[in-house]
This record gives C-alpha cells, structure tokens and sequence, in this order.
C-alpha cells in the first residue's frame, strides 16, 4: 500500500514567488515493518554487499560506558515483547509471564563495559537505497544504489568511520556477502533498526528558516499565522526517514555555521543526503502524517510492538534528528552527520 501526504495547507511558492526557485523534491522514505531482502530499498534490511569485498569496521576513541548489549539480545528482547503483545490479556493480568520477564530482565541489566573487545568493530546496516526508488537523488555516474552503515553508539554524530557509504551498481555484484560480521556488544540499542521495506513517495519542499534571511522567515512565519498555518511545521521540510530535499529544521540547538557545514575530509561543499528521524511526524508535524495512516489505524499486522509513527525503532538522542550531508565533490567521502 502506497502512502500519501495530505496536500499542504497552503501554497508557498503562490505566496511568495521569488521561492519558487528554491523548492526541492525530497522522497519520504514512509518504512513501514517487513522481510526486505538484499534486493529491496530498506531501513535495516541486510545489503546487497560483495562477498569479495570487506566489511566496514570502526573504533570508537572512547572507552565504552555503562552497560553494553548484544544484536542477539536485541532481537530477543523484541521478539518476547512481539510475543506477549499478541495474545489476549485479561485484565489486571501481567503482559510478561514470569519467565518471559526473566529474560527481559536479564537482557535489560546487559553486559560490563569492560568486555568490550580491543579493535575496530562491525558497523551494522542502516540504509539501501536503490536509485529505482528515490530518483532525485544524486547518484554518481555508473552508479544506481546507495549504502549506508553505522556504529550503534553514540559516536555517530560528526565525519567519522561511524557512519559510512557505499554507492555501487547492483549488476556488478555477483556473489553477494551471505552472512556479515556483527558487532561484538552494542552501546546504543535505540541504533539499531528493525528491519524496514520502503514506500517512497515524492513531496516538495521549502528551505529551512536557519537557511533564509531573517526578514525573509518572519514575513513567511506572519503569512502562515494569519492563514491558520505554521511555516515551520506545515509548509517547509517534510519530517520522518527521508532522501534529498532540504536539511531539517534545527531543534534543540544553534543552526550549524559554515566551518561545520563541509566535508570533514576535502572541505568541500555539502548537501542533503538522508534524514535519519525519531519518528514519522508528531504533535507539530501532524499534517505530514499519510492519509493512510489515519487517527484510527491500528498496529501493523503482526508486528504489535510497533506503529505508524516510528516502525524502525530508531531514536536519535532525545528524540532528534540525524541529518546526513553528503560531499558534494567527492560522494564516496565520510558524511557529515549532524544532530538537528
């Protein structure tokens, strides 16, 4: 099932001519729980990676801390919790039996820090793309599907080997990596994503405010008020997983000044690549959310523990975003992820 975003509340372009110009084409990426395969665009799917090709690793320069878990445990702890939310209840009676709690709590009480072994660890997937599917993406010449993997822990923010790409052309591989190393324990379970297929849908967008002239975001933002409408939350950027189309709006911090807005390897220039979101839409971004994905829509079929509003699981930091630029000279360089 396809899903489509409501039609804008208003018209930006209508009312302010000189942005026409700058409106972009953005792919809601929309991933919504399954079984993707090597072949289908995913949110944590497994990739369509060269068997003859090694697999990226990475060392964190700090030490981990606190309690440390496992791919295993995740997936465990997932599944029990899938379990317990699918059978009848009655009431006042407990959703975990008593050795399903056993485990949950086991797991939840995780592993030393000090087991963390010495040494670059696997990254694990977090993004395919296929060109097929988010068109308006950048693909360099020869290429047609993009890669993306990171580390599950908090080091993912900045230009580092936490957070790699891979743009290829899926005809060139022919045996493809069966089964790829895993990390050895995992600091942040909330970067670990569960498995996603796509249903990509193409909106327009408008620049950000922190990317206009001051006057020029405080007419837009009186406009939209007068009109019952927020230029922030309703006209500009799309929340949600996302490729391409403006960068998103800066929450929590200071919008980022040019010295922190290149790439970390050549200096160069960059653009928006992937939105990484904690969720689809919320309280301000309602009128993003599908149509399909109505007030009353239920869970998904058999996946219980999860909703419309974040299917991945993912959360970055306190509910952020990780916004993923790209070199624009160089795509095969480190992304520059921010925290926005």
């Amino acid at each position: 099932m396809t899903r489509t975003t409501p039609e804008r509340p208003l018209d930006v372009a209508a009312g302010f001519p000189e942005l026409a110009g700058q409106a972009r084409t953005a792919t809601r990426l929309h991933p919504h729980p399954g079984a993707p395969t090597v072949h289908d665009s995913s949110v944590g799917g497994p990739l369509l990676w060269p068997a003859d090709e090694p697999w990226p690793a990475y060392e964190s320069p700090y030490p981990p801390y606190g309690p440390l878990t496992t791919l295993a445990d995740i997936r465990t702890r997932r599944a029990v919790l899938t379990r317990a939310w699918s059978r009848p209840r009655g009431p006042r009676e407990n959703l975990l039996t008593p050795a399903e709690q056993e485990v949950v709590d086991r797991i939840r009480a995780g592993h030393p820090p000090a087991l963390q072994p010495a040494g670059p660890q696997p990254l694990i997937p977090l993004a395919q793309l296929y060109a097929r599917d988010v068109p308006g993406l950048p693909f360099p010449e020869g290429t047609d599907l993009l890669q993306v993997v990171w580390s599950p822990s908090e080091d993912v923010e900045g230009c580092s080997g936490a957070v790699q790409l891979r743009w290829r052309r899926a005809s060139e591989v022919r045996e493809v990596l069966a089964a790829p190393p895993e990390p050895a324990y995992v600091q942040q379970d909330d970067h670990v994503p569960e498995p996603c297929l796509l249903r990509p849908e193409q909106v327009r967008e408008f620049p950000p405010g922190h990317l206009l002239a001051e006057e020029v975001t405080e007419r837009l933002e009186t406009w939209a008020e007068q009109r019952s409408a927020d230029y922030r939350s309703d006209l500009s950027v799309a929340p949600g997983w996302k490729a391409g189309g403006w960068p998103a709006h800066f929450t929590f911090r200071d919008p980022a000044g040019p010295e922190e807005l290149s790439c970390g390897e050549c200096g160069g220039p960059v653009e928006a690549l992937l939105t990484v979101d904690s969720g689809e839409w919320d309280g301000s971004t309602g009128s993003w959310r599908p149509l399909e994905d109505g007030e009353d829509a239920g869970k998904p079929p058999g996946y219980p523990c999860r909703d419309a509003c974040n299917p991945t699981l993912v959360t970055v930091g306190r509910g952020y975003t990780l916004q993923m630029y790209h070199c624009v000279g160089t795509p095969a360089h480190l992304p520059r992820t921010i925290m926005q």
